[in-house]
């Protein structure tokens, strides 16, 4: 199924301007409601938003003279009009979800506008599968802009993907009608260094005069920072503190604070604004990723805003920056991020700012959501066997294929262990002494077992590592072949055995997330859309997801939303320890380590 594409302002601007002066009817008007501009961070009582053809027409204090017999009335009633909320920055394949599904989920929550890195699939099925995603967002009744990926791999030489993308790639895809600018330039090392072809996929995204996004995920803010600053990102949503955000504005850059399932980087960064007083408008408030529980249970963008309130930010600066801080920074000032004329009318009806219930969602003109219920059709794009084929393991695995050997004789060893942090991304390289029985290095307290099983090209490849901080206890195993960014297999557990019969499990469902425990499945999730979404509805996947992670608790896990943390283990851009197909990685130093360390 294909749609239309959204009329331009020039297809349009005739009929506002005759709606605007009287001289035609309004399609729609808003009425007695509280105008939020935020250009002016001001919120103006008793004033009307007059509509036509999916664009505000006018807005004042009376819109009588707009006024035709067959005008839809919508009273605002001393609500709230706030825009649409906008996501800087988010990977919609986080949420387990095709951008049909996830516009279903986040439509009723108040987001009408997301930028969007598919990344995930782009390392799965390359610039094709780049594509799908771009054709069934511009199906939807919301705006999804995308990124073109830009790293896949993300650090070359450290990992395999089942697809690279090139700067050619780069080049075409700038010329497809979605396309906002380049995804988020993982390779900070590669940019800092004037690698060849990370510079011509920012040469072709500034010719093309489209936005850069940027991913320095690193604490050095000094030469490295500045060489990758030069390079050409424009923003970035890697900072964790509050001198990350200061140095990214300080430097040009848009600060992006994410709050999504398990990134919690608002209430550490915002204090750059709230009790530095810099510039808040070039700060952006973004998800990066959210999985479907929470879009289903706690919201998206609304939560992020409600989230920087609590942080101690102004209701009006919160949503500037998830307004038209991010309309601006895109080049999108002019179609989106505030109530006024020539704009998409994308409009909020809200009780309260703060604690912003979102009552009705209006986006393009028409009625989205109302009270928590998505009224919009979101059209599904028609899948092809290629993207569902995408889980080639070479066999099934052993219980010995997990093996860990320790040097002949050893009864113990020191071990470099990957440490996971709740509620971040980075995790920390940690050093344990574990025993040794039969040869084979044993899981103990709280270090399990970690693996990346090769699922792109068949080869039967599994890296063995140890990771801490899940608290995992019993005979289990997790699996899922959603393992960012090169979404191989990942496998957490306590045991080989079980770590063998969730691998097998994934393999003969075609991809998904699922947790053994003493030898049967406790929970499943099934992504057969490589091995990354599953086109069901968004509150069927998210009582999935509910269930896995009530799986992981009754594994011992106690940490936040672990189970981003699990997705992550494989990123090799995020320091300190990651495993990748290739060895067990220092991000610090890009540089494969030894497991066992003496």
């Amino acid at each position: 199924m294909t749609q239309e594409p959204f009329p331009t302002w020039a297809d349009t601007a005739a009929d506002l301007v005759n709606v605007a002066a009287g001289r035609a009817p309004a399609e729609m008007i808003l009425t007695g409601g509280i105008w939020v501009n935020v250009h002016t961070r001001e919120a103006l009582p008793d004033h009307d938003i007059a509509i036509t053809a999916g664009r505000i027409a006018f807005v004042g204090p009376s819109a009588d003279h707009c006024k035709g017999p067959d005008t839809r009335i919508i009273k605002a009633s001393g609500r709230y009009m706030i825009p649409g909320l906008l996501d800087g920055h988010m990977h919609i394949e986080s949420g387990m979800l095709t951008p049909a599904e996830f516009a279903r989920a986040v439509i009723p929550h108040g987001t009408t506008t997301m930028f969007t890195d598919p990344h995930e699939i782009a390392n799965v099925l390359g610039l094709a599968g780049v594509r799908m995603m771009h054709d069934e967002a511009l199906m939807q009744p919301i705006n999804i802009f995308t990124q073109m990926p830009s790293c896949a791999p993300s650090a070359p030489g450290m990992e395999t993907t089942g697809f690279e993308i090139t700067a050619d790639d780069v080049a075409e895809a700038m010329d497809w009608p979605g396309i906002i600018g380049l995804g988020e330039m993982m390779n900070f090392p590669g940019v800092s260094n004037a690698d060849p072809q990370m510079l011509a996929e920012i040469a072709a995204t500034q010719r093309a005069g489209k936005t850069v996004g940027g991913h320095y995920a690193s604490p050095d803010l000094g030469p490295a920072f500045a060489a990758y600053v030069a390079g050409g990102p424009a923003d970035d949503h890697e900072g964790t503190c509050e001198a990350d955000a200061v140095a990214r504005m300080r430097q040009g850059m848009r600060s992006m604070i994410r709050l999504g399932s398990a990134w919690y980087d608002v209430e550490s960064q915002i204090t750059a604004i709230t009790e530095r007083g810099l510039d808040s408008r070039n700060m952006i408030l973004c998800t990066d990723d959210c999985h479907s529980a929470t879009l289903v249970n706690d919201g998206h963008m609304n939560r992020a805003v409600r989230h920087a309130i609590d942080c101690g930010c102004d209701p009006l600066v919160a949503l500037q920056m998830a307004t038209i801080n991010t309309a601006t920074h895109f080049g999108l000032e002019r179609e989106l991020g505030s109530l006024t004329p020539g704009r998409r009318a994308d409009v909020i009806l809200t009780s309260d700012l703060k604690t912003l219930p979102i009552e009705t969602v209006i986006a393009r003109g028409q009625i989205v959501a109302q009270d928590g219920a998505c009224l919009a059709d979101c059209p599904h794009y028609d899948w092809p066997e290629s993207a569902r084929a995408t889980v080639n393991m070479a066999r099934d695995l052993a219980a010995e294929d997990f093996d860990i050997p320790a040097p002949d004789g050893a009864n113990a060893v020191t071990a470099n262990v990957i440490g996971v942090v709740e509620n971040q991304a980075p995790t920390k390289a940690l050093q344990f002494e574990l025993p040794v029985t039969e040869g084979r290095v044993q899981p103990s307290g709280d270090v399990a077992q970690i693996a990346l099983v090769e699922r792109h090209r068949a080869t039967g490849g599994v890296v063995n590592a140890l990771v801490s901080g899940f608290g995992y206890e019993g005979c289990m195993a997790m699996a899922s072949t959603v393992a960012h960014d090169s979404h191989h297999m990942i496998v957490v557990g306590t045991d080989p055995a079980q770590m063998a019969l969730a691998a097998n499990h994934l393999r003969a469902l075609g991809g998904g997330i699922t947790i053994f425990r003493d030898g049967a499945p406790l929970a499943t999730i099934d992504l057969p859309i490589a091995g990354l979404m599953s086109d069901r509805p968004a509150a069927e996947v998210a009582a999935k997801t509910d269930a896995l992670m009530a799986a992981m608790r009754a594994c011992g896990c106690r940490l936040n939303n672990a189970y981003m943390q699990h997705s992550l283990l494989a990123l090799v851009v995020i320091p300190e320890l990651r495993i990748s197909d290739l060895g067990l990685v220092d991000v610090r130093s890009f540089e494969f380590i030894d497991v066992i360390s003496a």
